[in-house]
């Protein structure tokens, strides 16, 4: 890594929980939350100014964990407390290899992935790439089955880009884009809003600059694991009919669309979230 790359050391500042660090083979250090015993899931939060894997998912894995599963909240790189080189591209299969060798890292047996948004479009690229490491993918509103140009007619996506170029978000800046995440705003706490913008001046600009992720759509029929999802009718961020590109090429794959939902499923019906997840990891 080069000098300027922000680095774990350089992360504990931030109003986030510390947990475990590992280099993998790339020799980036990843920052990840462990909790639970049991059969693994492995969290991936989306991208956005400041994400984390605490933020996304504070309500959601503790109540995974009392359910009997090992719980492992990864900070993709670039986000949270892990490195954020600023001298590479943030395309998918930079964060494929990424994900592939912290799994190596720790030595993990086969897996549940579950992805929202950006974190969706890493969990298909791995389960595509590394079949065998994947044994279920849940899915919430995922990215990587649509072409660049439509994310970018997205309301919310074009509101990023605006209060990203005006400099550093602090947090009524953070609530200008968040705002557009939940169907009811609301329900956006303070706390939330405080730990991404403290991450958000951390990120180097080639973050979200080079971040491609490509449409796999026509790749989707490869897969041969389960596959939950959830989507909200009400997403500002990622078109909700991406859900029958999933139906009509996965055999294996069920979604529930929710109305009066944006794109944090997880964290706008939390409870239906938790328990229909755990359902699903419980009895298929």
């Amino acid at each position: 890594m080069n000098k300027h790359t922000i680095t774990s050391a350089t992360s504990q500042k931030l109003p986030l929980p510390t947990g475990k660090f590992i280099k993998i083979e790339n020799g980036l250090t990843l920052h990840y939350l462990e909790e639970g015993e049991g059969p693994i899931v492995i969290w991936l939060h989306g991208s956005g100014p400041g994400a984390s894997g605490f933020s996304n998912f504070k309500g959601n894995y503790p109540e995974f964990s009392s359910a009997g599963f090992r719980n492992i909240v990864l900070d993709l790189p670039g986000f949270g407390r892990s490195d954020k080189p600023d001298d590479v591209n943030y395309d998918l299969n930079f964060f494929v290899t990424a994900l592939n060798g912290f799994i190596e890292a720790l030595d993990l047996p086969k897996l549940t992935l579950l992805g929202n948004s950006l974190g969706g479009a890493i969990a298909l690229g791995q389960a595509l790439a590394h079949p065998t490491t994947v044994e279920r993918l849940i899915l919430m509103a995922p990215g990587g089955v649509e072409e660049r140009e439509t994310y970018f007619q997205m309301e919310g996506i074009q509101r990023m880009v605006e209060v990203y170029s005006r400099g550093p978000m602090g947090v009524e800046e953070m609530r200008e884009v968040m705002s557009l995440q939940l169907f009811d705003a609301s329900g956006l706490s303070d706390d939330i809003l405080a730990e991404r913008s403290a991450v958000a001046v951390t990120q180097p600009a080639n973050l979200f600059s080079t971040m491609m992720v490509p449409n796999m759509t026509e790749r989707l029929h490869e897969l041969t694991c389960p596959v939950l999802g959830f989507w909200g009718t009400n997403d500002r961020f990622n078109p909700h009919e991406g859900v029958h590109k999933f139906l009509d090429n996965l055999p294996h794959a069920r979604f529930i669309m929710l109305n009066r939902c944006g794109h944090w499923v997880q964290v706008e019906h939390q409870r239906l979230f938790n328990s229909t997840c755990i359902d699903f990891l419980q009895h298929g």
